[in-house]
């Protein structure tokens, strides 16, 4: 694959089923003129092209010796013009807290803060309709288990991504 200078984004992958559940709702609910990217977990928002071999390394010798982390989603973020579900993954943060610490000088300030993991499934609409897919949503739910398989690298192109690699949790 041509490397890119462009910046790298971080997710964590889900498990096959999740992810069809998850981009189901993302499709469902996101205006589609602005849904450019599938569902997702963010780890890192801003990662420097020009560390893609150490990012790889670190990504590498972790997912190599880790088991996937237990997750759950625990309930519904209300995102003031969307809806997200909230992941609860404690081994999943931690793991993402090492890697912050291993990538201490090449961070933005936003990739400093500890994230709150979440799966976006609506961004960009009014509040009125944000609330209403909140409201619906929330009287459905059920915590319920979530399968994080791996972890992914992609360049940020402006709007759409670009996967770079995948590595699947083996340990």
């Amino acid at each position: 694959m041509e490397r890119l200078n462009k910046p790298i984004i971080m997710t964590a992958q889900m498990g096959r089923a999740d992810f069809a559940w998850a981009n189901g709702l993302r499709k469902r609910h996101f205006p589609p003129e602005r849904n450019v990217i599938d569902a997702h977990i963010t780890l890192f928002h801003h990662l420097p092209p020009q560390a893609l071999d150490e990012i790889k390394a670190a990504i590498a010798g972790l997912t190599g010796r880790l088991a996937k982390p237990e997750a759950h989603l625990s309930g519904l973020i209300h995102l003031g013009h969307g809806v997200a579900y909230r992941l609860h993954a404690p081994e999943l943060l931690a793991l993402r807290m090492e890697l912050a610490d291993r990538f201490a000088g090449l961070l933005i300030a936003q990739d400093q803060q500890t994230p709150r993991l979440h799966i976006t499934v609506q961004n960009k609409v009014s509040a009125r309709e944000a609330q209403r897919l909140f409201d619906e949503l929330s009287a459905e739910f059920e915590p319920r288990p979530f399968e994080i398989h791996g972890i992914g690298l992609h360049y940020y192109l402006d709007g759409p991504w670009q996967t770079i690699r995948t590595w699947p949790f083996r340990g």
